[in-house]
């Protein structure tokens, strides 16, 4: 394979799979655009409620047989599309890059971390075990029975266009539930290709549907009777409305937002491999990920240290290679489309005029292969920010680094906990105490120590706290199965 070859090679149409067929919408065509070169590479639709209400009632008519059907049953088509994902990984990866602009290196990662997903619900004859206790009473004995729910919606982002539905859609399908997608139209194509390879593992009708849309079929998820559930990812806004929404609804939901994360770097880290990791925590995916590191807290008053660390911080971001994601050279692609390169343009010159010092501009990035410029920005670093500009309290969604001092570890927690987010903070030392102090202080869902993506294993629950997460189970390995779930008590007693 040719290192540059695209997957996507002529304009391609997106459709919709409802019951087991692919079907083309009524709904109005929007362009998909390749970020790297600007250039159209597929048309999706904007769906209709009325095509949303097919969907669903396809996923209903499935329900009851695929609810009969015994789990070890059902985790033999997962097996199926487990073994068909492996063999399609490279493409799968490929689309990935090609749709969304990131390095073929993070597609892979993206790609193995959703495989891992169908993994772990593979093992759904155990997962989905209840509770006994005999005797509870003379001669009564009590049990409790996981049982599946119905029809639920599974919302995905830009950002991680086929992992993230992968945290919820095996663990939903395997409990015996049945499932619509809604994929972000601006990257539509790696949950197309996925629908392709559950279909090719034989799954029955309409246990497996992917709807594309906008807002008309959000809504129409939230309002639906007949859908008992979703599960969201991407900016609070949206998160804070699908939750308010479902709770009206009474639905159960899952709706994970943004987020402001804190790398603390104590003065007896590792320096060279901190650096290391704090290089893919803010610039990988060029930032666009809810688990990036936005803002860098430095403890303690060493001014040399200090210097030190931040010079071969910079040292570091402005060798890396921009460009073309399929190129295995290339350490960062583009920003997905234009306007969200404006955003972050906004908040690079908010940073300036609130008079942050900047150490490194992205804005004149060199890019390899002289590809437009249109959605490439480089990395940027700040120093000598405050907490109350702009650029350390707001979610930038870019490759941005906001440097902050601190004195001590308290201090630094403390900056921590003032954030309204909570998704993923971390601490970079050598000290087992200051660690645990980090871990058992910081209001933070997920929390890494000397780890910059603090991206938990799919037999672990993706957390967040405050802002960065609404409701109360998780997506992913238990919390889902419990989600996807309702818990039936049978109290017995013969006679």
């Amino acid at each position: 394979m040719a290192i540059l070859e695209e997957p996507i090679k002529n304009i391609t149409s997106v459709q919709n799979y409802i019951n087991d067929e692919w079907v083309d919408s009524k709904g109005r065509i929007l362009d998909v655009v390749n970020p790297l070169n600007n250039q159209v590479i597929g048309k999706v639709p904007v769906s209709t409620r009325e095509e949303l209400d097919e969907a669903v009632q396809a996923a209903q008519d499935a329900f009851p047989d695929w609810r009969s059907t015994p789990p070890p049953a059902r985790a033999r088509y997962l097996f199926q599309l487990k073994e068909l994902l492996e063999e399609n990984f490279e493409e799968l990866s490929r689309i990935q890059t090609q749709e969304h602009g990131k390095t073929i290196d993070e597609s892979r990662g993206e790609t193995r971390r959703g495989i891992e997903n169908v993994e772990v619900a593979c093992g759904i004859a155990s997962l989905q075990m209840g509770e006994h206790l005999e005797n509870i009473a003379t001669g009564m004995d009590e049990y409790l029975v996981r049982t599946p729910l119905g029809v639920f919606g599974i919302i995905g982002p830009f950002n991680f266009p086929f992992m993230i539905p992968l945290w919820s859609a095996p663990y939903a399908v395997a409990t015996g539930n049945t499932v619509v997608i809604k994929p972000s139209s601006e990257v539509p194509f790696s949950q197309m290709k996925l629908a392709e390879l559950v279909e090719e593992a034989g799954f029955p009708p309409g246990v497996w549907n992917v709807v594309n849309g906008g807002r008309e079929v959000v809504n129409g998820m939230i309002e639906h009777p007949r859908i008992k559930g979703l599960t969201f990812v991407g900016s609070t806004p949206v998160a804070k409305t699908i939750y308010e929404g479902c709770g009206k609804t009474q639905k159960r939901v899952i709706a994970q937002g943004g987020a402001k994360n804190f790398m603390v770097i104590m003065p007896d880290c590792d320096v060279r491999r901190t650096i290391a990791a704090l290089f893919t925590s803010f610039f990988g995916n060029t930032g666009q990920r809810c688990l990036a590191g936005a803002n860098l807290i430095i403890v303690g008053e060493d001014d040399k240290f200090y210097r030190n660390f931040m010079d071969q911080t910079v040292a570091l971001a402005k060798k890396m290679v921009i460009g073309n994601g399929l190129d295995e050279s290339v350490q960062m692609g583009p920003i997905r489309d234009k306007a969200k390169k404006e955003n972050v343009l906004k908040f690079i010159e908010s940073g300036m005029e609130e008079g942050a010092k900047v150490l490194l501009d992205g804005r004149n990035v060199k890019i390899k292969d002289d590809y437009p410029d249109t959605c490439f920005i480089g990395p940027t670093i700040f120093e000598n920010v405050e907490l109350d500009m702009r650029i350390a309290r707001e979610e930038i969604f870019g490759p941005v680094m906001s440097v902050m001092r601190v004195k001590n570890l308290d201090e630094a927690i403390k900056i921590c906990n003032e954030s309204n987010f909570g998704n993923g903070d971390a601490i970079f030392t050598a000290s087992g105490n200051s660690a645990r102090q980090f871990r058992f202080e910081v209001e933070s869902g997920n929390v890494g120590i000397n780890v910059g993506i603090v991206a938990p294993m799919a037999f672990f629950p993706f957390s967040g706290m405050k802002d960065s997460f609404y409701g109360v189970l998780h997506t992913q390995g238990k919390d889902a199965i419990r989600f996807f779930t309702e818990s039936k008590v049978v109290i017995e007693r013969w006679f």
